[in-house]
């Protein structure tokens, strides 16, 4: 079979695929349509859910798919790089992949439009986007890495919230997180720029979730935080599950520190 994806400016899922729950298989892809799924109003599970994985090709990524998955959600997996997105959907079958370029604006509102089209609005926005550039002092924070730092952190986590903000808010169990860093809690000169870039995405994040809160429904923003996420990522799969089984109201807004970090 061709691998069905398309450039960064057509972004596109597998041919005749659609994100689904487990049940039984439609269009090639195992699963239940997810709106037709039995989740409470405030989340109880995330099965029968929409979640989109921003930067899901990382071993982070994986993780958080292969965990929803297997909880019964539907997954969308989006990337920059084909055959990683191509491994991914062997490793991950009931998923979809998107490749996308996430720093472009205009590609990610393509890719909502096609996300829409093919399925629905979704339900979760989990954005794994990152990167590290350090050492050499405050003397070695250079512009070449700050640009980079700045363009995958927060560039990126700025494009995907504002493309599916409004389908978070009308979500009956709307969930947004990232993973942040210690760092941001005490930088050091030789992260200065890796920190400023976490710290500036946990303030975007904590916008989105004040956003939520005076809309007064069912959506929260969660920021996990890391000392190095290497080794965690089942951990972090645990907790991004879980977020759809506490109420909104309890956890939006909040720094999760993962235990082992």
């Amino acid at each position: 079979m061709t691998d069905p994806m398309h450039d960064t400016e057509r972004p596109a899922s597998d041919a005749g695929r659609t994100v689904r729950a487990a049940g039984d298989p439609v269009d090639g892809a195992e699963g239940t349509d997810p709106n037709d799924a039995g989740a409470d109003a405030d989340g109880s599970t995330v099965a029968g859910h929409v979640v989109l994985i921003a930067g899901a090709t990382s071993a982070a990524g994986l993780a958080v798919a292969s965990a929803l998955a297997k909880a019964g959600a539907g997954v969308v997996a989006v990337g920059s790089n084909t055959e990683r997105l191509r491994e991914l959907r062997l490793a991950v079958p009931t998923a979809v992949t998107y490749r996308c370029d996430l720093a472009d604006f205009a590609a990610v509102t393509t890719l909502a439009a096609v996300v829409h089209a093919e399925h629905g609005p979704i339900d979760g926005l989990i954005h794994l986007v990152g990167g590290w550039r350090g050492g050499g002092g405050l003397a070695g924070q250079s512009d070449a890495d700050w640009d980079i730092l700045h363009r995958s952190i927060v560039t990126t986590l700025r494009n995907t919230t504002r493309a599916f903000n409004d389908d978070l808010l009308v979500s009956p169990a709307g969930r947004l997180a990232i993973v942040s860093s210690v760092s941001v809690d005490k930088p050091a000169p030789g992260g200065a720029n890796y920190a400023a870039a976490k710290a500036a995405a946990e303030t975007w994040t904590r916008a989105v979730g004040q956003g939520f809160a005076k809309a007064g429904g069912t959506a929260a923003a969660v920021i996990f935080v890391v000392r190095a996420l290497e080794g965690l990522e089942t951990e972090l799969a645990t907790g991004v599950t879980g977020l759809w089984e506490q109420p909104a109201a309890s956890i939006n807004n909040t720094r999760v520190r993962l235990a082992s970090s």
